[in-house]
C-alpha cells in the first residue's frame, strides 16, 4: 500500500456497499476547493465502475486507482 498521489483529504469507505462509498465521496468533494485531491478507500467491488463513471459525468479527474486484495483506492481531483 502506497500513497501514489499526494492528496488533500482522505475518506475511508471500507465496509460500505454501493452506493454509499460514492455518496460519501461526493459529499466530501463538495467540501473541497476546485483542484483538491480526495483519496477514497473502499472495499465494494462495484465502486470501480461507480468511480470511473462518476468522474467522467461530474467532470472530475480520476488520477489513479488501485486494487489490492479487495481494497480499492481512488484519487479524484475535483473539477
Amino acid at each position: 500500500m502506497t500513497d501514489a498521489v499526494a492528496h488533500d483529504c482522505e475518506l475511508d469507505a471500507s465496509g460500505l456497499n454501493c452506493p454509499l462509498p460514492l455518496l460519501k465521496a461526493k459529499m466530501e468533494l463538495n467540501k473541497l476547493p476546485s483542484g483538491a485531491i480526495l483519496k477514497v478507500i473502499a472495499t465494494d467491488a462495484g465502486s470501480q465502475r461507480d468511480f470511473r463513471t462518476f468522474a467522467k459525468l461530474a467532470g472530475h479527474t480520476l488520477l489513479r486507482e488501485e486494487d489490492e486484495a479487495g481494497v480499492y483506492r481512488y484519487w479524484l481531483k475535483k473539477a
